[in-house]
């Protein structure tokens, strides 16, 4: 589960990238990236649960696919989290910085 949710948002953020003008303003690369790289590593886990497991990969118990699903909901968020900081840090319209700078 975590393998299908990390690969949906990294489809998701992709066409995000495509089809915006303003890809380098918002830094939309940072989510791409953090998507595709989890959902690599995630290929690769289960490539190797695969092999250790056989065919019983493909039946999990419910509680082990809501964990994995619980897992890809995290990893999807923290993403997100990492992208925002990244994207409040650059801060392209000035925003954060006249809300800071405001004299009262």
């Amino acid at each position: 589960m975590c393998l299908v949710i990390t690969l949906f948002a990294a489809i998701i953020s992709t066409f995000i990238w495509y089809f915006n003008s303003n890809r380098s303003k918002y830094r939309l690369r940072i989510p791409c990236f953090i998507f595709w790289g989890a959902s690599l590593m995630w290929f690769v886990d289960a490539v190797f649960e695969y092999a250790e497991m056989g065919a019983a990969f493909f039946s999990p118990s419910a509680s082990d696919m809501l964990n994995d699903a619980y897992l890809g909901i995290c990893c999807t968020a923290a993403g997100l989290f990492i992208w925002l900081i990244a994207f409040l840090i650059k801060d392209p319209d000035g925003v954060l910085k006249n809300i800071l700078t405001k004299r009262p």
